[in-house]
């Protein structure tokens, strides 16, 4: 672990505010380098917890950031704080807006046919420069389709995948050799947001660090996966009594 990194539960977490994580991933598009970025909350840790293959991935990302307060908070608790959460979602519309700058090319892979083009529209209307040079639904055989050869083909330099973890991460990590550039990074449910169909929680709420809430009241739905937060901070306790 660095002095830009901070270890929760095994995984390395970007300890560098929101600006600075930009500005190195805009560093790697303007070099056509190639990125893995995982947007990592309890959840995902969790889940990284229970499965080793998964946590392996997670771990040969190229950057793993605290998107969730649990992580920020975890992070305090361990007396070795992260500077700032870095909520996937803005960082996929900054990138979104530098796209917008730049012309840049982007490729939207993920969610239901409707919502995919729904999210496809949103972002040619909000986003008019950016190209978006290809986009699938999330609902595909994994051993025959085209998707691979379509991103190899036209070459975009944005690739959001919006499977839902774990699979968009396993996607990302089995099919990244294949590409020379490109910043790959999934965005689970954004997509949503993205096609109108989700609205995030208000500015007030985000800044109580109580968006998780807003999420669960308006997604019901949700509770068995939030249970995940209440084991994580469990996890988390252990470990500083253990220390």
């Amino acid at each position: 672990m660095t002095d830009n990194s901070v270890k929760i539960l095994g995984i390395d977490f970007v300890n560098k505010g929101f600006h600075d994580v930009v500005e190195i991933h805009l560093s790697s598009i303007k070099n056509d380098h190639k990125s893995f970025i995982v947007t990592a909350n309890p959840e995902i840790v969790m889940y990284a917890q229970e499965h080793p293959d998964y946590k392996k991935i997670i771990q040969s990302a190229d950057m793993v950031v605290p998107d969730g307060y649990g992580i920020i908070l975890a992070s305090k608790i361990l007396n070795t704080p992260i500077i700032e959460r870095v909520a996937g979602y803005d960082l996929m519309v900054r990138l979104l807006e530098y796209g917008n700058e730049n012309q840049l090319k982007i490729y939207l892979l993920g969610g239901r046919e409707e919502t995919n083009q729904k999210a496809v529209a949103n972002i040619s209307s909000q986003y008019p420069n950016v190209q978006i040079v290809g986009s699938h639904h999330g609902f595909f055989d994994w051993e025959k389709n085209t998707i691979t050869a379509e991103i190899k083909e036209t070459k975009p330099d944005i690739i959001f995948v919006a499977l839902g973890f774990p699979k968009q991460e396993q996607w990302i990590a089995r099919n990244l050799d294949q590409f020379s550039k490109g910043i790959f990074m999934g965005v689970g449910g954004s997509i949503d947001v993205l096609a109108g169909e989700v609205q995030r929680a208000p500015r007030i709420w985000q800044e109580m660090n109580l968006e998780w809430f807003y999420r669960l009241i308006t997604q019901p739905s949700r509770w068995r996966r939030m249970l995940a937060i209440p084991q994580f901070l469990m996890q988390i306790f252990k470990l500083k009594l253990h220390k």
